[in-house]
């Protein structure tokens, strides 16, 4: 959580024997690709990380495809996360969409479908779903058992939920999707009803086994690869993976900017030593106090210069060194409009570690720098601590980063 406050000491830098074991991250990621020759897709995911640490997510498939497959699955996925944030408990939530919910009055079955998940960081997972495929329980490469209890009303003319609470630990991934990953390859010699869970949960294993430390998003892509080559290249159908991850956190510290109080340099510099932690050092001025205080090197190659980004430098011990407000600037374009890269700069390097971590913390410090009075400078060139802000919740509402901002 942001906070500012008077300028004060940063602490001293834990010993390696003094950092306190950190408690499970929940990673949560998703992939999707709409059916061949549809303009938008009709399976939703939505995901959204609360102030507990806990995450809540829902994943729903419209009936059919396409435009009006897309209004039903957003309508169900915006009442799910309406209802979640309520706190009025997943099981109310999911009469309430279920009550809300119309039949097709030619195939006689809702308009969507939906997979609604409450997961808390103790690794308490609370789940409903209704009609998409099962959930699959991935304790390292082994699949573990979901008691679900089925229950209906007699309003809903025959149609069921399905209620289920489980522990998830250290490791544990937690896979569901939409059944355009299920019904791949329907009507190949290989597959006549499709793939089923029985050819994803393998693929799975074998894809964990390979490299235990995997993380969430690239197994949601190679699931979806798979199933739109089963299809002859093309998706037959929206297809959609989901995963949550419950794993030790991935910690980033930044630092930018110096402190306000001269005083306290070395104290902060000695947040860029820390162990276990990814440093990012972002400013010449901050880049020049941190080599000072530390002691070490500061070099700038002038090599694969980029012509948007100024250079970056290299410091011995620190993952990236960047200059401050510019590079900033152009990550947070980066993240609001993803696509490939054209060329490798430190924005890239900075976006790539930002989005690599699970947890972030940006000491900012507030010391005026003259170079950011210049009248001359673009309007988008803000005052540091407003571009700092303006990351942080691009980080927190977009990419699910539990973001904490310091200022010195």
């Amino acid at each position: 959580m942001e906070q500012e406050t008077t300028p004060t000491p940063p602490a001293p830098s834990p010993s390696p024997e003094e950092v306190a074991p950190q408690p499970p991250f929940i990673e949560v990621d998703w992939f999707n690709r709409h059916k061949f020759r549809k303009v938008c897709s009709g399976d939703i995911f939505l995901s959204e990380r609360q102030k507990d640490g806990s995450v809540v997510a829902v994943l729903t498939d419209g009936l059919g495809s396409g435009q009006q497959a897309n209004v039903c699955a957003s309508l169900t996925a915006t009442m799910a996360m309406e209802y979640m944030r309520a706190a009025i408990g997943l099981r109310r939530a999911a009469t309430l969409i279920m009550d809300a919910l119309p039949i097709c009055p030619e195939r006689h079955i809702t308009y969507s479908t939906f997979t609604m998940i409450h997961a808390s960081p103790g690794g308490e997972v609370r789940m409903i779903e209704y009609e998409n495929p099962p959930a699959v329980l991935l304790r390292g490469t082994v699949p573990e058992s979901i008691e679900r209890t089925i229950f209906t009303l007699p309003r809903w003319e025959g149609r069921k939920l399905s209620y289920s609470t489980f522990r998830m630990a250290l490791g544990d991934r937690l896979f569901f999707c939409s059944d355009g990953i299920t019904q791949a390859g329907l009507g190949t010699d290989g597959y006549p009803f499709g793939q089923g869970l029985e050819s994803v949960i393998p693929w799975l294993q074998e894809a964990i086994a390979i490299a235990p430390e995997i993380g969430a998003y690239p197994l949601c892509k190679g699931a979806a690869d798979r199933a739109t080559r089963l299809d002859g290249g093309r998706a037959g159908d929206d297809t959609t993976a989901a995963m949550l991850h419950y794993r030790r956190p991935r910690l980033t510290q930044m630092l930018t900017g110096c402190p306000f109080d001269r005083t306290q340099d070395a104290a902060y510099a000695a947040l860029a030593a820390q162990p276990g932690v990814s440093v990012i050092v972002s400013g010449g001025s901050t880049a020049d106090l941190i080599a000072r205080e530390l002691g070490r090197p500061i070099e700038t190659p002038l090599v694969a210069l980029d012509p948007e980004v100024p250079a970056g430098s290299e410091i011995p011990g620190i993952d990236l060194v960047t200059e401050g407000c510019v590079t900033l600037s152009k990550v947070i374009a980066l993240l609001r409009e993803p696509g490939p890269d054209l060329r490798v700069n430190p924005a890239t390097k900075m976006r790539d570690l930002l989005l690599a971590s699970d947890r972030i913390r940006i000491d900012v410090g507030t010391a005026i720098n003259p170079a950011h009075q210049d009248p001359n400078l673009p309007v988008a060139l803000d005052i540091r601590r407003n571009i700092v802000r303006e990351l942080a919740d691009l980080l927190r509402t977009h990419y699910f980063k539990d973001v904490e901002v310091r200022f010195h």
